[in-house]
């Protein structure tokens, strides 16, 4: 193993940070759950002129253009709070934070990688989320193979 795996959970817990909690990471995909369900109702609002005002027939290619259209919208939300602070709505009330071995915001690679890795933990019926309560730093499936850390800030004050 390169030096650079071993020293990564140092540098990713400088500045008081921690791993996050099992409970924690829940409540916070819980919260950004209901924000990902107002995205997906607003993108739908949006489709609609497109389509007719009506759902597309399933197995149309303006069906599959929908389900691709809605996917990089719930992509970008993630990816981009991921990118820009390491945060995402649900994490700030908890005070989490998505960080790579440098303690900072994972790249648009690794949050990308983060994003599929996280639905092969949702395809994996939530083994992968239930991987952290066995993990020696409390990661995530997909955190294990974007090369991030899900960490809680301390207070601030």
């Amino acid at each position: 193993m390169s030096k650079t795996a071993l020293d990564a959970p140092s540098r990713v817990l400088r500045g008081d940070r921690v791993f996050s909690a099992f409970g924690l990471r829940i409540g916070a995909l819980l919260y950004d759950l209901l924000l990902v369900v107002s995205i997906i109702f607003l993108g739908s609002a949006v489709f609609l002129p497109v389509s007719g005002g009506e759902a597309p027939a399933p197995g149309t290619w303006l069906s599959v253009a929908y389900q691709v259209y809605l996917l990089a919208l719930v992509y970008l939300f993630f990816v981009l709070f991921w990118t820009r602070g390491g945060r995402t709505l649900g994490m700030l009330a908890w005070r989490l934070r998505v960080v790579n071995a440098e303690g900072v915001p994972p790249t648009l690679g690794q949050a990308s990688a983060r994003f599929v890795a996280a639905g092969l933990s949702w395809a994996l019926l939530g083994l992968g989320f239930i991987w952290a309560l066995f993990d020696a730093e409390h990661r995530a499936l997909h955190d294990r193979l974007a090369g991030t850390w899900l960490i809680r800030e301390p207070h601030e004050g």
